[in-house]
C-alpha cells in the first residue's frame, strides 16, 4: 500500500509533518518520501507542479489519487485506511464534536503563530509596523491562553481534545512544536509545555521529527517573550 504513495514535503513546514504523523499512526511506513529544500525554491520544481499545481508542500500522491491539502490529506488517510494502525476520529458523537472542534481551531493557532514568527518573510521591508507586531503578538498571546486553558480543563496527561490521541494531534501538535521551537517558554504555558513533552515520546512524532531539527536543537528565541 505504502508503496503507491509519495510524499513531497520541506523540513519543519506543520503542513507537510501533519502528514507525515498520519501515515506513521496509521501504520503506513515505507512510502516514497522526498524531502525538499525551501531554500533551493524546490517547492516550486516541475516534480512538485505536476502533483501540485500551486506549487506547495505537502504534495501527496496515492495510485492516482492526488491530495494536496494537509487536513485532506489527513481526512483521506484516516477514512482509506480506517481499520489500520491508530483509530483517529473518535465514534462517540461528543468525543468527535471536540475533535473537529479542536482540529479546525488549530488552524488559527497556526495563522496567528505565523503573523509573528515569520512577520518579516510575510510582509515588505517598506511596510513592517512595529505597531502591527506588537497586535499579532497579543493577538497570539489570546490564543495561546485559549489552548493552555482547553488543556487545563481536560487534565493532566491529556491529549488536545481529551483522553486519547486523536486527528486534533496529529494536526495541531507541528504547530504546538514550532511555538517551542521559535522559544514558547513552558515556564509560562505549562499545560502547553507538558502535552510537548507528552507528545515528544510518541514513537509516530520521533519517527518524523523535522530533521534539521534534530541536527540543531537549539532553535530560535522569537517568541522568549511572549
Amino acid at each position: 500500500m505504502a508503496q503507491d504513495m509519495t510524499l513531497l514535503w520541506g523540513s519543519g513546514s506543520p503542513p507537510c509533518w501533519r502528514v507525515m504523523i498520519a501515515l506513521e499512526e496509521k501504520k503506513l511506513q515505507g512510502y516514497n518520501s522526498v524531502l525538499l529544500s525551501f531554500e533551493k525554491m524546490e517547492h516550486k520544481s516541475q516534480q512538485v507542479l505536476d502533483i501540485n499545481p500551486r506549487g506547495q508542500v505537502p504534495s501527496f500522491k496515492h495510485g492516482n489519487v492526488i491530495v494536496n491539502e494537509s487536513y485532506a490529506a489527513c481526512f483521506y488517510l484516516e477514512s482509506r485506511f480506517k481499520s489500520q494502525g491508530t483509530k483517529l476520529i473518535p465514534d462517540e458523537p461528543e468525543e468527535q464534536a471536540l475533535t473537529y472542534q479542536r482540529m479546525f481551531e488549530g488552524l488559527s493557532l497556526y495563522d496567528k503563530l505565523s503573523a509573528v514568527i515569520f512577520y518579516d518573510y510575510y510582509v515588505p521591508e517598506g511596510e513592517r509596523l512595529e505597531s502591527a507586531l506588537k497586535r499579532n503578538k497579543e493577538t497570539l498571546v489570546t490564543e495561546l491562553k485559549l489552548w493552555e486553558g482547553y488543556l487545563e480543563k481536560l487534565g493532566s496527561g491529556s491529549y488536545l481534545a481529551g483522553k486519547d490521541f486523536t486527528m486534533t494531534d496529529v494536526v495541531v501538535f507541528p504547530t504546538v512544536a514550532t511555538a517551542f521551537r521559535f522559544g514558547l517558554s513552558a515556564g509560562r504555558y505549562p499545560k502547553l509545555g507538558a502535552y510537548h513533552a507528552l507528545m515528544k515520546e510518541r514513537p509516530s512524532i520521533k519517527a518524523s521529527w523535522p530533521p534539521h531539527w534534530l541536527e540543531n536543537p537549539k532553535g530560535q528565541d522569537t517568541l522568549k517573550d511572549i
